[in-house]
């Protein structure tokens, strides 16, 4: 059975967008990817939108937009992309913050730095998850 996961941050609009999007891609054999925040935006960055379709081919407004932490339902893990304020609170059998800065506002070297972190704590969390069962 697959472990869920929630990627939160506090729009759910950019690195916790970023990271579902990657965790289906990279580790969906193993976790069943969300994301959420505690405010939303009325639609996903669009620099992570494009650089992510131009980078890993992935439409990440195909399938996902910004939800609330109660619109996901309860999951396994909770990963924490960096808050800089109090992070929400999702019970869970495993919590982690990344320390992520955003990129929203920044050029898209930083968005690619932030997605490359990310792409590496995914499959880091995949081999984890694997070593866990």
């Amino acid at each position: 059975m697959k472990k869920k996961v929630a990627f939160v941050c506090v729009h759910n609009s950019c690195r916790s967008q970023m990271a579902e999007a990657l965790g289906k891609k990279l580790a969906g054999d193993v976790l069943e990817c969300y994301s959420a925040g505690t405010e939303t935006k009325p639609q996903i960055n669009q620099d992570a939108v494009r650089l992510m379709k131009e980078k890993h081919g992935i439409d990440m407004e195909k399938e996902q937009y910004s939800k609330l932490l109660e619109d996901i339902p309860v999951v396994d893990i909770v990963i924490t992309m960096g808050c800089n304020v109090s992070c929400p609170f999702l019970p869970c059998e495993m919590r982690e913050d990344w320390g992520l800065d955003d990129p929203s506002g920044k050029e898209d070297a930083e968005f690619l730095l932030v997605m490359d972190a990310i792409e590496e704590k995914v499959k880091n969390l995949r081999q984890r998850v694997l070593e866990m069962e």
